[in-house]
């Protein structure tokens, strides 16, 4: 086929608005890519961030959940000594991530026949060493040294009632996990409302969507591996857990109970 110099000259417009076309087409297409770019960077997730600074401003959890499962409400006793004594409760937290995270590493050592399980206990072991961090982080931007602390009756108290044999007592152990974790929500809940410290309040805050995660993970778990219904046993360390925290106790730490 032949292009005469006419036909060139009709198809010349063509071709440059076809140019023009495709330079545009790449302009929007490298706007485009930056915009999504810029928008990435600056929905990266916050969460795993040490710095409490750069954490995202806390959503409204919906607590009555973990208020239901729980058998009782802390004392206004608690929450006044608490506040008198804010970075020795500061300072038990940190103590309660570590051991969570501990005994979560514990049990990923000792019950590796579950995938389910595995999973959750590495993405607990996670999140529960990045809240220590932070919680350290609290403690060095308060000019807050670490001191011994004992362990107070809370855990023992309810561990002494777990049975002996498999997989009974691996069921019983995630259910005192959940109650633990409901507390936690709890008590981040109530101190948030009447610390002074809006940074450090601002932080119990966000910890709250996490905490309350984590008690149903945990009943979820507990379920799993058990080939009959656990309510009886949660409504067991229920009473126990209530007792616990309603009752006098001569220490006040994170998961105590009525100031004596």
């Amino acid at each position: 086929m032949t292009i005469n110099q006419k036909d060139l000259a009709t198809l010349q417009p063509t071709a440059n608005t076809i140019d023009n076309d495709n330079i545009e087409k790449n302009s929007v297409e490298e706007n485009l890519s930056q915009t999504v770019n810029n928008s990435a960077e600056k929905e990266l997730p916050e969460e795993d961030s040490i710095d409490i600074t750069h954490l995202r401003t806390p959503i409204k959890v919906d607590l009555s959940p973990v208020y239901s499962f729980l058998g009782a409400r802390t004392t206004q006793a608690w929450v006044d000594a608490a506040t008198e004594n804010l970075p020795m409760i500061i300072q038990d937290h940190a103590n309660c991530e570590k051991k969570a995270a501990g005994t979560a590493m514990n049990l990923i050592f000792r019950y590796e026949f579950s995938y389910d399980l595995q999973r959750k206990l590495a993405q607990l072991i996670r999140e529960e060493m990045l809240h220590y961090e932070q919680v350290l982080g609290i403690m060095n931007e308060r000019g807050q040294e670490w001191k011994y602390l004992s362990a107070g009756r809370y855990a023992k108290g309810m561990l002494k009632h777990k049975r002996t044999y498999e997989p009974a007592a691996m069921v019983d152990v995630l259910i005192i996990g959940a109650f633990i974790e409901a507390r936690s929500c709890e008590r981040f809940a109530a101190l948030a409302e009447v610390i002074d410290d809006e940074r450090l309040a601002k932080y119990y805050r966000y910890l709250l969507k996490s905490e309350s995660r984590h008690f149903e993970d945990y009943l979820a778990l507990a379920q799993s591996l058990s080939d009959e219904n656990i309510d009886e046993r949660v409504a067991f360390f229920k009473e126990v857990e209530a007792e616990l925290i309603i009752s006098p106790d001569a220490e006040l730490r994170f998961h105590s109970g009525t100031p004596a």
